[in-house]
């Protein structure tokens, strides 16, 4: 059986680690996890051309728009996500989920997020939705959503309707910061280190902060709320969450976790 994990650039990326540490603990030597270079455009044609050994495919950026869109199925949380980061083989076509929600719900809940109050979500990126539909999963009701042009949020809002999160789209360059963290439950960033930079202190004066920025490392975010004393979920801790879903889902067997964290663990010393 086959599985890899598509997108452009695909070398740094770390499922391969993951899912055949797995493989191997449960002793599916049959079972092959490799890394295929695909952009968005390609996805139809990469899938009309595998054969029945085909079980999953894991979908990184560029590609979770085109994953959702070939699927012949999709689960609520991809469709209300609006794209899926996990293919897995149904019948003649393919089932679509986002199990970068279990990512953002395991990696807060690791670092003692339990649930409920009020969130802070910096970027309305790809990686926004998702984390929009953690935190409702989690509880969270109420999201303030700072971004740098708001017009350009529109996907993030539509995505929190959808979860039912109550969004409040406030602009980076004129929000007090400060006041917003530092009365928020929970915050999770996911724009590029280097615009947290200059702000990093600001965003670890909440009392939780996930990062899902993870190279390079340390982030300034994560330097900072080690200084501060806050509660550190970081993008590796994401990954190997979503992980775990997408395993379970592409084998039917379930994940060997503790394997699968050392071998991550290992990969990233």
């Amino acid at each position: 059986m086959k599985a890899a994990v598509i997108g452009s650039p695909i070398a740094h990326s770390l499922s391969p680690v993951l899912h055949n540490a797995g493989y191997a603990a449960l002793g599916l030597s049959d079972w092959t996890f490799s890394r295929i270079e695909c952009v968005a455009a390609e996805v139809p044609g990469l899938l009309a051309g595998f054969g029945p050994e085909w079980a999953g495919l894991a979908c990184t950026m560029p590609n979770k728009h085109a994953a959702l869109a070939v699927a012949s199925s999709a689960t609520p949380r991809a469709l209300a996500v609006g794209a899926a980061n996990t293919l897995v083989r149904s019948g003649d076509g393919w089932h679509a989920d986002c199990t970068d929600v279990d990512g953002v719900v395991g990696a807060l809940r690791g670092a003692g997020f339990v649930e409920g109050g009020r969130g802070v979500l910096l970027g309305a990126g790809g990686t926004a939705n998702a984390a929009l539909a953690g935190l409702a999963e989690l509880g969270v009701k109420e999201v303030s959503l700072v971004v740098r042009e708001p017009s350009r949020a529109s996907e993030a809002v539509e995505c929190a309707a959808r979860v039912g999160v109550e969004v409040t789209v406030e602009r980076f360059d004129s929000v007090d910061l400060v006041s917003l963290a530092s009365t928020s439950d929970v915050l999770v960033s996911t724009v590029p280190a280097a615009a947290t930079s200059p702000i990093a202190d600001v965003l670890a004066l909440a009392p939780v902060v996930l990062d899902v920025i993870y190279h390079p490392w340390p982030t300034p975010v994560a330097v900072a709320v080690e200084r501060s004393g806050a509660r550190l979920a970081t993008g590796l801790d994401m990954l190997l969450h979503q992980a775990f879903g997408q395993f379970e889902q592409i084998t039917g067997r379930e994940a060997p976790r503790d394997v699968m964290t050392a071998a991550l663990r290992e990969a990233t010393a």
